[in-house]
């Protein structure tokens, strides 16, 4: 992963669904300024991502919002309707905003990008979490690989801040 700390997040294109339409944004609008998370996983509806990631951040956000988050974002590469599909059955509701980034714009400018053509996936995001203020990164913890879900758990997330 190039995104280091202290590093600004990259100004890229996400897409998000509203009103049942997908809507391009800027990364840095859509998550403004304050105290946030973002965490990146390798795709909706996956084994580990589906077991333990995004139901961790579901299950502990209202942890982590005493902690001072004042929001929280799950982005994938799937496409904006797979990733509000995927935060509806998950009940992310107002708890997380589901970020799509279908051509890999924010996660190739990180250096997140995995190549998994061989379990017929194509290129996705490795797994990562990280604490963001003001548009700085002030923790970033990366697995070294996707299956694994420790480092860049909430209840990880949770013990740093």
């Amino acid at each position: 992963m190039k995104l280091k700390v202290n590093d600004q997040i990259p100004d890229t294109e996400i897409y998000l669904l509203v009103n049942g339409e997908p809507k391009i944004s800027n990364l840095q609008k859509t998550i403004g300024i304050g105290k946030v998370i973002l965490f990146g996983l390798p795709g909706a509806f996956t084994t580990t991502c589906s077991k333990l990631h995004l139901p961790g951040f579901v299950a502990n956000a209202d942890k982590l919002k005493l902690k001072g988050i004042e929001q929280i974002f799950c982005l994938s590469v799937n496409d904006p309707y797979v990733m509000n599909a995927w935060g509806e059955l998950n009940n992310t509701n107002d708890k997380i905003k589901m970020l799509s980034d279908p051509y890999l714009l924010f996660t190739k400018a990180i250096g997140a990008e995995v190549d998994r053509n061989s379990k017929g996936m194509g290129i996705r995001s490795s797994r990562y979490s990280m604490v963001i203020e003001n548009l700085k990164v002030d923790n970033i913890q990366v697995e070294k690989e996707t299956k694994q879900c420790s480092l860049s758990s909430a209840d990880t997330i949770l013990d740093i801040l």
